[in-house]
C-alpha cells in the first residue's frame, strides 16, 4: 500500500513533456490520438494504448477480446507488450516496458540531472512510466488508483502507459 501512496504522490507532482514540440512529433502525437479515440470506441473488450514519449518507439493501440474482467497486466501482454516492475514495489510499479527506457539508455530530461534507469526502487519524478484507466469510451483518463500488479479492467475499458518526463503528466494518446 505504501507503494501506492507514494505512486499517487508521484503522480501529482511529476510532470510531462511528451516531447511534442516538432512538427513530426506532432503529427505523430495527433495520428496516435486519433487512433487511440477511434479504438477504443470500436474496441468491445479492453482498449490497450502505450505512449512512449521521449524514449522515441512506436505507440501501441489494440483492442484485446475481453468477455469478462481481467488483469491490465494480462491485456497489455496479450499485445505483446512487457513489462517489468522495480526490485523494492515489484509490480506495483512500472519500471520497463518492452525493455524501455533499457538498462543502458541515459534518460535526458531538459532542467534535470540525466541519470539510468536501475529499476532498484521509485523512478525520479521527473520520469517514470504513468498508469491510466478509462471507465468507458467517453470517458476522460484518470490516472490508476491501484498499481499493475493488481488492476483489473473491465470489456469497454481502457488501460494506458504513458512515459512522462518533465513537467506535466500526458494522458494517453494526449
Amino acid at each position: 500500500m505504501g507503494a501506492l501512496v507514494l505512486l499517487a504522490a508521484l503522480s501529482g507532482c511529476a510532470t510531462a513533456d511528451s516531447g511534442a514540440g516538432s512538427p513530426a512529433s506532432a503529427a505523430a502525437t495527433a495520428t496516435a490520438t486519433a487512433e487511440a479515440g477511434a479504438a477504443a470506441v470500436d474496441c468491445a473488450g479492453v482498449n490497450v494504448v502505450v505512449d512512449f514519449g521521449t524514449l522515441d518507439a512506436a505507440p501501441v493501440t489494440e483492442c484485446v477480446d475481453a468477455t469478462a474482467a481481467t488483469a491490465a497486466s494480462e491485456a497489455l501482454a496479450t499485445t505483446g507488450v512487457t513489462t517489468a516492475g522495480s526490485v523494492e514495489y515489484g509490480d506495483q510499479i512500472v519500471c520497463r516496458v518492452n525493455d524501455r527506457p533499457a538498462a543502458d539508455e541515459t534518460v535526458v530530461v531538459e532542467g534535470q540531472e540525466s541519470f539510468t534507469e536501475t529499476c532498484a526502487s521509485m523512478p525520479p519524478a521527473y520520469a517514470y512510466w504513468a498508469l491510466w484507466v478509462k471507465a468507458t469510451p467517453d470517458a476522460n483518463w484518470e490516472y490508476a488508483q491501484e498499481g499493475l500488479g493488481t488492476l483489473q479492467v473491465e470489456p469497454g475499458q481502457s488501460v494506458g502507459l504513458v512515459y512522462t518526463t518533465g513537467t506535466e503528466t500526458p494522458t494517453p494518446g494526449s
